[in-house]
């Protein structure tokens, strides 16, 4: 299966959700009597697509570097009929996602200023037609669209709800305007449409939502997108668990997830005028990935191609603490607002933040960059199934610590559930996602998940039952193994 493959289309619900298929249909039906119930009809069809768990490799996707999720078998399914001169956004949970009403026109604005669900489906359709526009391929007329959608990927707990409902979303909308693109095109411009929601995306969300495959985990590498499959060791389960501190990426994007992407890019074009380039040209520099043949040129030898270089430069070049505004005007010669020029994410950024820790940022990037390969060569090695797990293990812990200490996205209630589950018996344990909140993973033996898990109940998630936080019954949502599931597909069902 790779990224030049058409979107996958069912009849049936087996082929997604195999062992699960009955639970899902029961789903399906309540999914086809809120739609009937709201717009009078059926729905001409269904798409659906994942949420995802990475793995190893958090916070490179958008510094152009390999990334290894799984899809999960949690997703989001958007029902949708062809109807009316509107685009009528609806949930099945009503109470907690009231109904949005939008224009059918695609070059219409997404107000991200007010923060609303139904912005996902709209970026969405934005995205199909200007991934037409962009490939200079006929668009057919914009059609009014009934909507009903239900998700089951925890909101906020880093698992990319976001990315499976614009993923599901997009799917809908081709089925219904007859558009046909590959996986590799809809990973791509669904990566783009996700940045309307006010969210600078790298594409590792959308694209295993999109490519996932049950059994097996995808080392997903970009520009273009591609991905290759990564099968686990024999008996290897992942365990996700959800710290219940909530960081919606899109609301807090300025203080978390958006200045760590404006600090890379920042630290990327300050080590390039530090390695000898004009500060013309190091203003061009967006990704800390190019600064790898300046390196390369001045730290030649064995280690110049691995993350042993980069790591010396940075040590050696960038300043320990935070680099002020005015210093980095002075090292890239312009003002940081006319770097960012039409860059309103970016610009909210400095308006919002006056220092910038470079130095740190760099650091992680250019070591959890180099554990993705090294996490694949363990699972492709000729190594014992205990070994493997053991190495494994090794690499999640070096990523959590990495991302606690030097990117800084973890925090007290990650780092809590993380010694939870490494007390609990997991070989390895990290954050996943953007952090600041939501879920870690756990590597486990699939031997030992129940125990692990109930281990992990008692030592995270009873205090927080006994405080009113949770209900006993939330907890299979909270805490839950995996493999690697089914991605994106639209389904025509005879329900």
């Amino acid at each position: 299966m790779s990224a030049g493959d058409p979107i996958n289309v069912y009849d049936d619900l087996a082929p997604v959700y195999g062992d699960a298929t009955e639970a899902a249909r029961r789903r399906y039906e309540t999914i086809k009597a809120a739609f009937e119930e709201r717009f009078g009809a059926a729905p001409e069809a269904f798409a659906r697509s994942p949420g995802r768990v990475n793995l190893i490799g958090e916070h490179i996707d958008y510094e152009g570097y390999g990334v290894l999720p799984m899809a999960l078998a949690v997703d989001t399914v958007v029902a949708v009929r062809k109807a009316g001169n509107q685009l009528v956004v609806c949930n099945v949970d009503a109470d907690k996602y009231p109904e949005k009403a939008f224009s059918v026109d695609p070059a219409q604005e997404v107000d991200v200023g007010k923060h609303n669900w139904g912005n996902y489906f709209v970026a969405a359709y934005k995205g199909v037609f200007e991934h037409l526009a962009a490939k200079g391929a006929a668009a057919p007329a914009p059609a009014g669209l009934q909507i009903m959608i239900h998700g089951t990927v925890p909101t906020g707990g880093g698992l990319s709800s976001s990315a499976a409902i614009v993923c599901a979303s997009a799917l809908a909308v081709m089925r219904m305007h007859g558009i046909e693109l590959t996986k590799g095109e809809v990973s791509e411009f669904t990566a783009k449409a996700e940045r309307y929601v006010g969210v600078t995306s790298g594409g590792m969300d959308q694209a295993i939502s999109i490519m996932g495959m049950p059994g097996i985990a995808k080392l997903v590498e970009f520009n273009p997108v591609r991905a290759s499959d990564v099968v686990l060791p024999e008996g290897a389960v992942f365990v996700v668990a959800n710290s219940l501190a909530i960081s919606n990426k899109a609301e807090s994007a300025t203080k978390h997830y958006n200045l760590r992407v404006v600090e890379c890019r920042l630290a990327a074009g300050v080590l390039a005028a530090l390695l000898g380039e004009s500060k013309e040209s190091a203003r061009q520099v967006l990704t800390l990935k190019e600064v790898e043949p300046l390196i390369e040129a001045k730290y030649s030898g064995p280690k110049a191609s691995t993350s042993g270089a980069q790591t010396a430069a940075v040590e050696e070049l960038l300043h320990e603490g935070a680099y002020e505004t005015a210093e980095i005007e002075e090292l890239l010669g312009a003002k940081l607002t006319d770097l960012y020029e039409g860059n309103a994410s970016a610009l909210r950024v400095l308006a919002a933040n006056g220092r910038f820790e470079l130095r740190k940022r760099a650091l992680h990037v250019y070591a959890e960059k180099q554990r993705v390969p090294d996490f694949r060569d363990v699972c492709n090695s000729g190594a014992g199934v205990e070994e493997k797990l053991a190495k494994l293990g090794k690499l999640m812990d070096e990523s959590h610590a990495s991302c606690r200490d030097l990117y800084e996205c973890s925090s007290v209630e990650l780092d809590a559930l993380v010694q939870v589950n490494k007390a609990a018996g997991a070989i390895g344990s990290r954050l996943t996602g953007a952090g600041w909140g939501g879920c870690t993973v756990s590597l486990a033996r699939e031997g030992e998940v129940e125990g692990f898990i109930e281990k992990v109940k008692g030592g995270y998630f009873k205090g927080l039952i006994e405080a009113g936080r949770i209900r006993e019954e939330d907890l299979p949502e909270c805490i839950f193994a995996s493999k690697p599931a089914s991605g994106g597909a639209v389904l025509t069902l005879k329900l």
